[in-house]
């Protein structure tokens, strides 16, 4: 895939993907911060919105947020309120918007883990 932003969970303590996971895409520019994308991640755990496929992307500073205590709250596993992982935000460049980033998340409920995939 060419061009665009995805982004991916996955609870790797319970081995689900994090359907229904609230996640935002914050273009960052000029000292503000505009949204880009907001959506719930589908039943494999991705998200499915037009900047996957390059809308609205250009060369510039990122943040992706995902909200993981709302989710596990929901899936009931017995998170507090505030969880001790309430949101993962995630800031990175795009230099080169002819590629794709790919920016899986997995996590618990204690820890996580962001990167660039393939």
């Amino acid at each position: 895939m060419a061009g665009g932003i995805s982004l991916h969970a996955v609870d790797v303590a319970r081995g689900v993907p994090a359907e229904g996971m609230r996640v935002e895409l914050y273009a960052l520019r000029d000292g503000q911060r505009g949204k880009l994308a907001e959506s719930r991640l589908c039943a494999n755990g991705a998200l499915d919105h037009p900047v996957v496929g390059g809308a609205g992307v250009t060369a510039g500073v990122y943040e992706a947020v995902f909200h993981i205590g709302p989710w596990l709250r929901a899936q009931g596993v017995g998170a507090a309120e505030p969880a001790f992982l309430e949101e993962a935000p995630f800031r990175f460049t795009v230099t080169d918007v002819d590629q794709h980033y790919h920016l899986p998340l997995k996590f618990t409920p204690w820890g996580y883990s962001l990167f660039r995939g393939a």
